[in-house]
């Protein structure tokens, strides 16, 4: 059977469910939020997404994925270079440079003068990885960590490489890795988005954010990401509005819904159960986001893991506790956009601050999920769209010298299910500037977190304009040797 027949089967499949019975899909979540439970088992079934079952037994049951946007230095966290020492300030050797591709923030330099690591590295834990001193608290959990020290990307602005990273292609218009992941495996929590998206701006040099980062392409609009804001109430107009209670809103939904698969039968709009699922999941949000978001019942001693910066409403610490407990009610992605990172001057003043605000929230979330037993189910993914030059963007001896776009080497890690921790894998050269050791491409690191979910990335796919697409397009290995 082709990838076609099978999404049409599948589509008449879904269709056939809803339009069954006299109960319409508005009921049964009616029936299910007032815990009639007679008609909500009669209605209800479990989404276990397009694909209705794994390809092989999974790793992870789900996904935290913490995106450094703006693009982290490798050569000052986790890829020690100490030829950058001994040649501090001398010209980039041409050889290793070659004809690649350079930012417009540097194409009108004629001198490209070596910076040493900004901050010493030491190593850590009994694996010995090293790690940097603006990382103190990652490094103290480095056996948890498999460092990829060899990751390469193939765009060097930020909006197409993070783009690249999360969808597979460069332009707006392909779906992100927590819609293919909410498409082929659906949900593990009825009253939560399968894919919520936390995003945050650091004390550093930001960059604009595409939604299409977190968005769901020619996908179904509501396998998109759902976005959690900062502050106290994450979701805006959560609150059951004055003079309604929870079950007059309920069945004015039941009613709208009604009326929308009576155009859907008519018109056969696809988007239409969009609309329907959405105004379902905000109608359980009423209940869930309250609970799930709000941390009074957390202990001191947890509250001490992330810093002291949790205790603010509107910190990334506060967002590493959320997707703790979001983790924790079984949502299936979970996507942290930490902004800031992007260092084209005063590098010496802002990767410090950016750093002391992400390492030790990020510590505290990967301790505090292995305290709970969720560290052995869940992974921890840390990246950028790619990573830093090493040599200087402006003059080396100015104080406001920055780093610019360096897309052909990179660090991430991986922490949690099916990862093997206290791994350093991949090698640069001596200057951190190539790749000289088992390269990892952005399409070999998806095809691996989609290995760990069980998933066979050449087997996710969506019809489209005539062809089948997939988030690793034609292209991607998984990496067996950071596997446990």
């Amino acid at each position: 059977m082709s990838n076609r027949e099978r999404d049409i089967i599948q589509s008449l499949a879904r269709r056939a469910f809803l339009k069954k019975g006299s109960v319409g899909i508005g009921a049964a979540a009616l029936a299910d939020m007032l815990n009639s439970d007679a008609l909500a088992q009669s209605t209800f079934q479990q989404d276990l997404g397009v694909l209705g079952a794994t390809h092989h037994v999974p790793k992870a049951k789900r996904v935290i994925y913490l995106h450094m946007f703006g693009a982290i230095s490798h050569v000052d966290t986790f890829d020690y270079c100490p030829m950058l020492e001994k040649m501090h300030g001398q010209q980039t050797p041409a050889s290793i440079m070659g004809e690649g591709r350079l930012s417009t923030m540097v194409q009108g330099q004629t001198q490209f003068p070596l910076v040493r690591n900004l901050a010493p590295f030491k190593q850590r834990g009994e694996s010995g990885a090293w790690v940097s001193d603006f990382w103190p608290h990652v490094g103290a959990i480095a056996d948890e960590l498999c460092i990829i020290n060899s990751m390469v990307t193939e765009h060097v602005n930020h909006n197409p490489a993070a783009q690249f990273l999360q969808t597979g292609f460069q332009l707006v218009g392909r779906p992100s890795m927590g819609s293919w992941l909410s498409y082929g495996l659906g949900s593990d929590n009825h009253n939560l988005p399968s894919f919520i998206v936390l995003n945050n701006m650091g004390p550093g040099q930001g960059q604009n954010m595409d939604s299409a980062n977190f968005g769901s392409g020619f996908l179904p609009s509501h396998f998109q990401g759902v976005q959690f804001m900062k502050g106290e109430k994450p979701v805006h107009y959560i609150d059951i509005p004055e003079g309604m209670n929870l079950q007059d809103q309920g069945e004015d939904i039941a009613a709208i819904n009604a009326l929308a698969m009576a155009q859907y039968q008519l018109s056969g709009d696809e988007e239409i159960l969009s609309k329907i699922s959405s105004y379902e999941m905000a109608y359980r949000m009423q209940s869930s986001v309250p609970e799930a978001t709000s941390i009074e019942d957390e202990p001191d001693y947890v509250l001490d893991m992330y810093g002291p910066e949790v205790h603010n409403p509107n910190s990334f610490a506060r967002q590493c506790l959320l997707a703790r407990r979001l983790a924790e009610r079984n949502v299936k992605f979970v996507q942290l956009f930490y902004n800031g990172w992007d260092f084209h001057f005063s590098i010496s003043a802002t990767q410090p601050a950016m750093s002391k605000t992400a390492d030790q929230p990020i510590a505290g979330l990967i301790m505090d999920l292995k305290q709970r037993g969720l560290l052995e189910d869940t992974l921890v993914v840390f990246t950028s769209e790619f990573g830093r030059t090493p040599y200087s963007q402006g003059d080396i001896n100015n104080p406001i010298f920055g780093r610019d776009h360096h897309p052909y080497a990179f660090s991430s890690w991986l922490a949690g299910a099916g990862v093997k921790a206290g791994n350093t894998y991949g090698k640069t050269d001596e200057f951190g500037y190539n790749v000289v050791e088992n390269p990892v491409h952005v399409h070999d690191f998806n095809a691996t977190l989609l290995h760990l979910m069980g998933i066979d990335h050449e087997k996710l796919t969506y019809f489209f304009q005539g062809r089948d697409f997939r988030l690793t397009d034609v292209h991607g290995e998984v990496i067996h040797p950071i596997l446990a």
